[in-house]
């Protein structure tokens, strides 16, 4: 609509005195309307909108010119088409300026929009558009360093039923190695990378090298048999062998756990065939390894990541995750990558919190044993390229500073500082993973130690301690491999149904509990060390991402 200007104004701001003009009625008035001086005022309409001639402060006139000027002259529908026109333009440069000045506003509802009463609607205003930002929960640990794919979080950070989604991850490695590169490190189908599983595609030829040969793969063939021949039904063992229908009591020692240790029954005899670079792609044993592999998966699923049934402990749970983590690394099979990843972020979520170790159960104060197979695990899992947080790698390292048994850590207890040869292996062999050289003082004084021990009895002992020595090379591992393998060869059963096996000569703890099948898979894996770990300190084994 144009613009009205008040009259009193104009007149006193370019009118000279005496020159009477006849006030307008009001604009609402009918007696305003039409009227032409002089001496009647002009209508409302026209009003303000000719200048006088010769008054150049005038902005807006209220009455004609004198019928004599230009203006004048003009008909009356040119006038009303004058004043219509500059309506509408001032018309449009108001509307203009309401669009310029309007600011952009993001409503955000604190409720559901079905909650109509309890709906608070609050405006805020944005000068510049930015990036929206997701709240970090408080229950996950962020890394900033190091950019993570988003994940679940759960309501509780210490809801182990719900670990394998509530723990925020971060990759030692900038990406997933593409295949060739798995290939060469982790030795998938090939590849010498120090401490990797390399060597297992050149088995015979790494034993033959390295202290073995062909009556050590002879024993280890045979022993394999015998594992296979008992595997249950359903894929899985048991280290109880009255359960296995093909045995059904005949193997002496049979063990004593139930169906609460099947997964580590299971993972126990996986390892011997992977061991020798069998997986459920290669190798004469496939169906019986995709078996097992297939049972460790669905129990691994089924309970969220925890891979031991109530009644179980965490001693399952660290032997299910290097079973499961060296044959996703070795088959490169994609439907492993997550129920593997799930085992590992249990374990990941039940260390002990405040010692860095592990135990029987989740959280609890950790003794060295169960300990060992956890590092062991996520070892195995960083090597496969799965994903493994930085702070577990760190409270596990403070958990072997507090068990070492002097100021080298050449010695380790079980549950308080000390000098037992089992832990001190178990100990030794994960500060050897963790980042220590072969120089450091703990592992030269560490390994002289366990190599004038030697093999003994302790089937338990003798894998870790097996592991050490070849790592050192050397006159320690010549002297200690002849021992450790006539032990074996000599040992190893060739009685009906229970050829190929091992208990006879052994006692210790595990022996007594987990029977024959445990003291067997101990022993082949032993046997496999030629080519199953490629020797550490050839090349440096302990990457940078997984030291302390």
């Amino acid at each position: 609509m144009a613009r009205q200007v008040d009259p009193e104004s104009t007149r006193k701001g370019s009118r000279p005195a005496g020159k009477g003009v006849a006030s307008p009625k009001s604009p609402g008035s009918p007696k305003a309307a039409g009227r032409v001086p002089p001496p009647p005022a002009k209508t409302t309409a026209n009003r303000g909108q000719q200048k006088r001639a010769g008054d150049e402060e005038e902005d807006e006139e209220e009455a004609r010119p004198p019928r004599g000027g230009l203006v004048g002259q003009v008909p009356a529908w040119g006038v009303s088409m004058l004043v219509h026109i500059v309506a509408l333009l001032a018309m449009a440069l108001i509307a203009g300026e309401a669009i310029l000045v309007e600011k952009p506003t993001i409503i955000t509802s604190t409720t559901s929009e079905e909650e109509e009463d309890f709906t608070e609607v609050e405006v805020e205003t944005l000068d510049t558009p930015e990036e929206a930002v997701e709240p970090t929960p408080d229950e996950v640990v962020v890394t900033t360093d190091v950019a993570v794919e988003p994940v679940e979080v759960v309501s509780m950070a210490d809801d182990l039923e719900a670990a394998p989604l509530a723990v925020e991850l971060v990759e030692f490695g900038s990406e997933t190695a593409p295949a060739a590169d798995m290939m060469a490190t982790i030795g998938a189908v090939g590849g010498t990378a120090a401490g990797g599983l390399g060597g297992r595609a050149n088995a015979g030829k790494l034993a033959r090298g390295g202290g073995g040969g062909g009556d050590t793969e002879d024993a280890v063939d045979r022993a394999l048999k015998w594992i296979a021949a008992h595997q249950l039904p359903d894929g899985s063992w048991s280290f109880d062998l009255e359960k296995c229908p093909s045995c059904a009591g005949k193997c002496s020692h049979p063990g004593k756990a139930g169906k609460a240790e099947r997964g580590g029954a299971t993972a126990m005899a996986l390892l011997p065939f992977l061991g020798r670079g069998y997986t459920h792609r290669e190798g004469p044993y496939k169906k019986q390894v995709e078996g097992g592999i297939a049972f460790l998966v669905q129990l691994a699923m089924k309970n969220n990541g925890k891979a031991y049934e109530q009644g179980g402990n965490l001693y399952s749970q660290g032997l299910v995750g290097i079973a499961m983590s060296e044959c996703y690394a070795m088959s490169q099979d994609e439907r492993l990558a997550a129920p593997t990843q799930a085992v590992l972020n249990y374990i990941m979520e039940a260390q002990d919190p405040t010692g860095g170790g592990w135990r029987y159960n989740p959280k609890q104060p950790g003794d060295t044993s169960a300990t060992g197979w956890q590092i062991m695990a996520l070892k195995s899992g960083n090597m496969a390229y799965l994903q493994v947080n930085p702070l577990t790698v760190k409270k596990a390292v403070e958990f072997l500073d507090s068990m070492q048994g002097d100021e080298y850590g050449s010695t380790y207890g079980y549950a308080a500082p000390g000098n037992k040869h089992s832990t001190s292996a178990v100990g030794l062999l994960c500060r050897m993973y963790l980042g220590w050289k072969k120089d450091h003082p703990g592992v030269q004084e560490g390994a002289t130690k366990l190599a004038k021990v030697g093999p003994n009895t302790d089937i338990y002992y003798d894998y870790y301690a097996t592991q050490i020595m070849h790592h050192m090379e050397g006159e320690l591992w010549t002297t200690w491999n002849a021992k450790m393998k006539k032990m074996l060869l000599d040992s190893q059963s060739k009685k009906d149904h229970e050829s190929g096996s091992w208990h006879e000569g052994f006692s210790d703890h595990g022996s007594r509990g987990a029977g024959r099948l445990y003291v067997t898979s101990m022993a082949t894996m032993i046997l496999e060390v030629y080519y199953r770990h490629m020797p550490m300190y050839k090349t440096d084994v302990a990457q940078d991402e997984f030291r302390e």
